[in-house]
């Protein structure tokens, strides 16, 4: 954990809220019920790990991993979360 800066840190917290509006209050997509919150993030981290390509690592996290060998497509995170 050496490597790990707070400007790393900084930055997720920053994609995170500039991505997902329900950790912005008082905007309409702000969660009232955790239940929804916690799918609302789940979806988010699924979708920045699995199916989101990254410029600086030119794949998805999970392939650079070593967890998957291609990258889900946004139909294959709604059938898994149905």
């Amino acid at each position: 954990m050496r490597l790990a800066g707070t400007s790393i840190v900084e930055r997720s917290n920053l994609s995170i809220r500039t991505h997902c509006r329900r950790l912005t209050r008082l905007s309409l997509g702000f969660s009232k019920k955790l239940e929804n919150f916690k799918a609302s993030m789940d979806l988010y981290f699924c979708f920045y790990n699995f199916v989101r390509n990254h410029r600086t690592i030119r794949c998805t996290p999970a392939m650079e991993a070593g967890v998957m060998k291609d990258a889900l497509s946004i139909a294959d995170l709604v059938d898994m979360a149905a």
